[in-house]
């Protein structure tokens, strides 16, 4: 799963600009980002260059306003749990700030690929680990490559909404576009199949579970 308008109904960096009001000059990087039409990595440095988070910030940040599920999000990672599916949140996002949402969704740390931010002994922003797959563009496609390679899965779905998402079948054998939060028409064109929420997606994988 993507994390930002898939797992959760706002995009995490936009959240964190907001609390810092550095919010719509960041939110312009986002939309340019997730609908294509900049490389991922350009778009990444410029929000990180413009709020340049601290520790304390993003502590912050995630106290005032923890970051929203959306819904049925956590039913469905609940049911492909239950049927045995391992389930990876694989975002352009920040693992500090996707950690908790992982803890509520019961998935482990280490199923976790996403970008980390950088800090110096006294907490403040130094920059990110561009050493991170999901630091770039054509980052998912590594990511799930990489997991593919380490786990030896056969079958890989990657379900999410911006064009970052949809990039990454191949290796994915499969791709579910997200439209519950924002609905990208390129995003539409490239999935296998495109949801507005997760109740269709909870119904096959519990028939599919007896």
């Amino acid at each position: 799963f993507d994390v930002d308008s898939t797992v959760i109904d706002e995009e995490g960096i936009d959240v964190l600009a907001d609390t810092l009001g550095k919010g719509p000059e960041v939110t312009a990087w986002t939309t340019k980002a997730m609908d294509g039409n900049i490389k991922f990595e350009d778009a990444l440095a410029a929000r990180l260059e413009i709020i340049r988070p601290s520790k304390t910030d993003i502590a912050n940040c995630l106290e005032k306003h923890p970051l929203r599920l959306s819904p049925g999000v956590d039913r469905l990672v609940e049911a492909l749990h239950k049927r045995g599916t391992d389930v990876y949140l694989v975002s352009g996002g920040f693992r500090l700030m996707i950690e908790p949402v992982a803890n509520v969704l019961g998935v482990s740390h280490d199923r976790i690929y996403a970008n980390t931010i950088t800090f110096d002994e006294n907490g403040d922003y130094t920059g990110f680990d561009s050493n991170e797959p999901t630091s770039a563009d054509q980052g998912k496609p590594k990511a799930l490559t990489m997991i593919k390679e380490k786990y030896g899965y056969k079958t890989m779905v990657m379900v999410g909404d911006g064009a970052t998402d949809a990039q990454a079948k191949p290796p994915a054998d499969a791709f579910v576009g997200f439209g519950g939060v924002v609905a990208r028409a390129a995003v539409k064109e490239k999935a296998c199949w495109f949801v507005h929420d997760f109740e269709t997606m909870i119904d096959i994988v519990n028939k599919n579970s007896k």
